[in-house]
C-alpha cells in the first residue's frame, strides 16, 4: 500500500484552507500581506511605525505570530487598531488554519488591509500559503547579503524585499548592491525598499508601496470579475 508522507498531507490540507481563505478575502475585497523574516530583522518595529503613520480612521488589522508570549501584540495594540497574537507553542510558522481561527470573529467588511506578521523564520513560513495577496521578506543589514542565496524559496516567493536597519550601514560590513543583486538572482522582478525605522528614512517609499499594492489587488479583482 502506498503511503502519502505526513508532510505532504499537512501541506495539502493547508493549501485547501488557504484557497478558501483567499476566496473569502477576495469576496471582501481585502488585501492580505504576509511579512516574513529572520528573528530580529525588525518586523514588529516596522509595523509599529506603519500603524503610527496611519490615520485612526484607517481600516487595518494585524495578526502577529510567535512561539510564545503576547509581547508583539501588546506593542502593536497601542495604536488603536485590531491586533491579535497567534501563539504557536513551538511551531516555526503560521498556517492557514491558524489564520482562519483568529479572524473568525472579525468583520472583514470593515477592513481594507490585513497584515500578517509571521513567526521569525526564513524556512518554514515559505512552504505555508496563508491565502495572502503577497509575501514580503525583510532582510536587515545586520545579516549577510547572501541570505537570498541561502534561503531562496522565500525570496523567490516574495514580491518585495525590505532592507531594514539601514541607519547601521556605517557600522556594519553589509554590501547593499550585492544583497539586491542576490535577491534578483533568485527573483528577477523583486522590488526593494530600504528603510530605517530609527530615522524614518525610506518609510515614505514603504508606505507608498503598501498603497500601490492595495490598488493592484483591487485591479486584479476587477480583472477577474471582468
Amino acid at each position: 500500500m502506498n503511503r502519502v508522507p505526513l508532510e505532504g498531507k499537512v501541506l495539502s490540507e493547508n493549501a485547501r484552507v488557504a484557497a478558501e481563505l483567499r476566496e473569502r478575502f477576495r469576496e471582501h475585497r481585502l488585501p492580505v500581506l504576509n511579512i516574513i523574516s529572520s528573528p530580529g530583522s525588525g518586523k514588529t518595529t516596522l509595523l509599529e511605525k506603519t500603524l503610527e503613520s496611519f490615520s485612526p480612521s484607517e481600516r487595518v488589522a494585524v495578526l502577529t505570530g510567535d512561539l510564545q508570549t503576547e509581547n508583539d501584540a501588546n506593542r502593536l495594540k497601542r495604536y488603536g487598531f485590531p491586533v491579535k497574537q497567534i501563539t504557536t507553542g513551538g511551531t516555526c510558522h503560521l498556517d492557514a488554519r491558524m489564520i482562519e481561527k483568529h479572524i473568525a470573529d472579525w468583520d472583514l467588511e470593515k477592513l481594507d488591509l490585513l497584515i500578517i506578521e509571521n513567526v521569525g523564520n526564513l524556512v518554514c513560513p515559505s512552504s505555508y500559503d496563508l491565502g495572502e495577496a503577497a509575501k514580503i521578506v525583510l532582510l536587515s543589514v545586520t545579516e549577510g547579503e547572501d541570505k537570498p542565496l541561502k534561503y531562496p524559496s522565500i525570496f523567490f516567493k516574495s514580491e518585495l524585499m525590505v532592507l531594514t536597519k539601514t541607519d547601521l550601514l556605517p557600522y556594519v560590513p553589509f554590501d547593499v548592491p550585492a544583497a539586491i543583486e542576490n535577491a534578483r538572482r533568485v527573483h528577477a522582478e523583486m522590488e526593494v525598499v530600504k528603510v530605517s525605522c530609527l530615522t524614518g528614512n525610506g518609510m515614505h517609499e514603504w508606505l507608498t508601496w503598501l498603497e500601490r499594492r492595495k490598488h493592484a489587488f483591487l485591479a486584479e479583482l476587477a480583472h477577474l470579475v471582468g
